[in-house]
């Protein structure tokens, strides 16, 4: 009997420690307990998530970086490809330009025969001014003929073998050539020197010339033909002293970036100089 009782005692206390405990969590007296066990729960995931994430970029690391040194070495060949096509690609259309400016200067000057030749080599030398082509005897090329761009007057050719030649440029210390000065209305001698600078000389003193004159060839003294653009003056030097004047010249050529010229192969030029008296002291 007492065993009885001591049984339903125990099972009625349960019932009341358990039914308190709901009484209890469902009127929320457990809630800031929960939320504090969920933070810490949390936290603590946290904390292991992100050493875990750290350890493995720290072993996919030196695969990682193998990886992008592999494609950076891609990408810098790719771009080397690429600017050496442009290179190539802004040299076609700059040859596509001066070939269609020689093409247009022979149709506006239909009464001279043309051939055209690449420059394919300079003069070393500091005092000379020469350049080589790529035409020669082979291509009807002779010793005189003129040589010019569409910019103006080259030189002329100064030597010849059968697949190339030698020019002599304006610019050179032994070129001289007659030109005439278009708004003056004057004839003048162009020369050439040791640095590459155009001056001119036997300005007549009563001839009034200006900064931005026109300078052609003359066709005097049998060297080219006339009305080829030599450039244009650029300083006057005038002394009452002096019986001519001169003049500093900008070539309307650019020497410097000299690709393809045109020679004129119907022009031959005479040498008169044993025709020029000379006195006798």
């Amino acid at each position: 009997m007492k065993d009885l009782l001591s049984r339903t005692l125990q099972t009625s206390i349960i019932f009341l420690v358990v039914g308190g405990i709901l009484v209890l969590a469902f009127g929320g007296f457990f809630s800031s307990a929960s939320n504090q066990l969920t933070g810490g729960f949390v936290s603590a995931q946290t904390w292991f998530a992100t050493r875990y994430q750290a350890i493995q970029q720290f072993l996919a690391a030196p695969r990682d970086i193998a990886t992008l040194r592999t494609r950076n070495t891609e990408l810098e060949a790719q771009v080397a490809q690429l600017q050496a096509q442009v290179i190539n690609l802004q040299q076609a259309v700059n040859q596509t330009q001066i070939l269609s400016a020689l093409v247009n200067f022979s149709r506006t000057n239909p009464e001279n025969s043309y051939v055209a030749a690449s420059v394919i080599g300079r003069d070393p030398s500091p005092f000379l001014h020469y350049v080589i082509i790529n035409q020669g005897s082979n291509g009807g090329i002779q010793r005189g003929m003129p040589v010019v761009t569409s910019d103006g007057l080259v030189g002329r050719v100064d030597a010849v073998i059968a697949d190339a030649a030698r020019v002599q440029l304006i610019t050179d210390p032994a070129s001289s050539v007659n030109v005439h000065l278009k708004n003056a209305n004057t004839d003048a001698m162009l020369q050439g020197s040791v640095t590459g600078d155009l001056s001119l000389d036997l300005i007549s003193q009563d001839a009034t010339v200006e900064p931005g004159d026109l300078i052609l060839t003359s066709g005097l003294g049998g060297g080219f033909p006339p009305d080829l653009i030599v450039g244009q003056v650029v300083n006057i030097h005038k002394l009452p002293a002096e019986l001519f004047q001169q003049a500093t010249v900008q070539p309307s050529v650019d020497f410097s970036r000299l690709q393809i010229v045109l020679i004129i192969t119907n022009f031959q030029s005479v040498d008169v100089t044993p025709l020029i008296p000379t006195t006798t002291p």
